[in-house]
C-alpha cells in the first residue's frame, strides 16, 4: 500500500493506494463517512472495505475527502464531495488502463456520495453501499438505478434507520434489470463494532459471486439476513482464505494500531 497525492478541484488530495500485480485487475474505489463527524480513509469500516477488495486482487483506492486530512478545500456537503469522487476515480482507472471492472464502495455519507456517482459514470459495473443514510438523504435520483449491487446495514444501528434503508433496498430491487442484495447485519451497531468480521465475509462473498456470474440470476426480493449470506464454512474458505479470515479475526481490536486516525466516528 502506497501513499497518493492527485488534484482535485479544489486542491490536492490525499489517498493510499494498493496495486494488484495483475495489470487486468478489477478496480475499486472506497468512499468514507462524513468529513465534518470525525470520518476519514482511515476509518474501520472504511479500511475493511479496503481490505477485502485487496485480498480478492482488486486495484484499491481510498482518499479523504476535501478538508479531511492533507486533502485541501472546504466541506461542501455533497456537490464537492462527488467532484473529488470523480477525480478519484478517474485517476485510478488512469492508472489501470486494463481493468476489466470497476466497483464503488462507501460507507454512510460515503455511500450516499457513491451511489450519486453510479449515475453519472456509466462504467461501474457495481456497487456496495453500507448504512446509506436513507432517512437524512434524497435518493430519488437512483430512478431507475443503473446497476446492481449490495447494501449492507446494521440491525441496532443508532444513527441510522434499519427500516428506512430496508426499504430503500427493497425499492432498488424493485426495478428491473438489476438485483440490489440487501443484508442486515443482526446487534451491529452504526459502527459495527464486534461485526468488522461479518461485514468482511458478506462483502467478499458477494463481489466473488458478482464477479462470477456470467448471466442474470432471479432476483431475491426482501430481507437478506447475515446468516443467508455466510453459507457456511466451505463457502467463506474458498471466498477470502481461512487463515486471512482468522487471523482478521483474531486481531479485530488491535487491527488499526499504527492508523493516523482509528476513529469510530461517521
Amino acid at each position: 500500500m502506497s501513499e497518493v497525492i492527485f488534484n482535485g478541484y479544489a486542491g490536492r488530495l490525499e489517498g493510499r493506494y494498493h496495486q494488484s500485480e495483475n495489470p487486468g485487475a478489477p478496480v475499486a474505489l472506497i468512499l468514507h463517512p462524513h468529513p465534518q463527524y470525525g470520518g476519514t480513509m482511515n476509518n474501520k469500516v472504511v479500511y475493511t472495505l479496503f481490505n477485502c477488495f485487496q485480498k480478492l486482487g482488486f486495484s484499491v483506492l481510498r482518499f479523504n475527502f476535501r478538508s479531511v486530512g492533507r486533502s485541501q478545500g472546504e466541506f461542501e456537503d455533497g456537490p464537492g464531495e462527488l467532484s473529488d469522487a470523480t477525480i478519484a476515480l478517474d485517476w485510478l482507472q488512469s492508472v489501470n488502463p486494463e481493468a476489466r471492472q470497476c466497483w464503488v464502495a462507501g460507507y454512510s455519507f460515503g455511500a450516499w456520495i457513491g451511489l450519486q456517482l453510479l449515475m453519472r459514470r456509466p462504467d461501474i459495473n457495481n456497487f456496495v453501499a453500507i448504512c446509506p443514510p436513507a432517512d437524512e438523504k434524497d435518493f430519488t435520483f437512483l430512478a431507475p438505478c443503473p446497476t446492481s449491487g449490495l447494501i449492507i446495514q446494521g440491525e441496532a444501528d443508532e444513527i441510522g434507520n434499519p427500516k428506512s434503508v430496508e426499504a430503500l433496498a427493497k425499492k432498488l430491487n424493485s426495478q428491473r434489470s438489476v438485483q440490489v442484495d440487501f443484508a442486515m447485519i443482526e446487534d451491529a451497531d452504526h459502527v459495527y463494532n464486534n461485526h468488522l468480521v461479518d461485514l468482511y465475509k458478506i462483502v467478499g462473498n458477494y463481489v466473488i459471486d458478482a464477479m462470477k456470474k456470467k448471466t442474470p440470476q432471479k432476483k431475491r426480493r426482501g430481507r437478506r439476513r447475515k446468516s443467508e449470506i455466510l453459507e457456511g464454512e466451505e463457502r467463506e474458505n474458498m471466498a477470502l482464505g481461512h487463515d486471512e479470515e482468522d487471523d482478521f479475526e483474531d486481531n479485530e481490536e488491535n487491527y488499526h494500531e499504527g492508523f493516523e486516525d482509528d476513529d469510530d466516528d461517521f
